[in-house]
C-alpha cells in the first residue's frame, strides 16, 4: 500500500492496512470515494500524512465554487501540498476533477479551460504516499455538500483558510 497510489485487488489476506477505492454508479451517475482500515495502533507518521492530505483535499473542496476556473483550483491544491510539506507529491497521481456520468468527466490540470458549474459533482483525490483523501461533492450555491460522507466513519478535521472541514479518517479494526 505504501508503494502504490492505487493498489489493485488481489487474492491476498489483509494484514495491517487496506485501502478501499470505490467508483459506484446508480441511475447513470457515479460517486467516488476512498476509505482506509488499519488493524492495530496507527503510527503518528501515518496520522500526520493523513492530516496533510486532508488539508490538501480541503483546499480543493473549499475552492470548488461556481464560476471558478478548475485550473486555478488545481494550482491552489499544488500550493497546499507545498504548505503541508509534501511538494511534488501531486505529480505521482492525478488529483481528480469533475465527475458525473463517468468516474471523471475530466481530470483537473493547470492547463484545463473548464469552469465550475452550479450543481456540478467533483471528486478530488489528493494523495501522499500511504494515504489519500477522496469524496464526491456537489457544488451548491452557498457551500459544497459532501455526498459520500458517512457520519459513522472516523474523521480528521483540518482548517484551511479559516474554515474547518472534516475528511474521512482511518477506521481502526481489532
Amino acid at each position: 500500500l505504501f508503494n502504490y497510489r492505487h493498489p489493485i485487488a488481489k487474492d491476498k489476506e489483509i494484514k495491517k492496512y487496506v485501502m478501499v477505492v470505490t467508483c459506484a454508479e446508480k441511475y447513470g451517475l457515479v460517486v467516488n470515494l476512498t476509505r482506509f482500515v488499519h488493524f492495530g495502533e496507527i503510527v503518528e507518521e501515518l496520522m500526520d500524512k493523513l492530516r496533510a492530505v486532508a488539508k490538501v483535499n480541503s483546499s480543493f473542496i473549499i475552492n470548488t465554487r461556481p464560476g471558478k476556473k478548475v485550473a486555478d483550483i488545481f494550482q491552489e491544491g499544488i500550493r497546499t501540498y507545498e504548505q503541508v510539506g509534501y511538494p511534488g507529491e501531486w505529480k505521482l497521481h492525478h488529483q481528480g476533477g469533475a465527475t458525473g456520468y463517468e468516474t471523471r468527466d475530466y481530470i483537473a490540470t493547470s492547463k484545463i479551460n473548464e469552469v465550475v458549474q452550479l450543481n456540478q459533482a467533483f471528486a478530488w483525490n489528493p494523495s501522499i504516499k500511504g494515504v489519500k483523501s477522496e469524496d464526491t461533492i456537489i457544488v451548491n450555491e452557498t457551500e459544497n455538500e459532501i455526498i459520500t460522507d458517512d457520519p459513522e466513519w472516523p474523521k480528521v478535521e483540518v482548517e484551511y483558510n479559516g474554515e474547518k472541514i472534516s475528511s474521512s479518517g482511518i477506521l481502526v479494526g481489532g
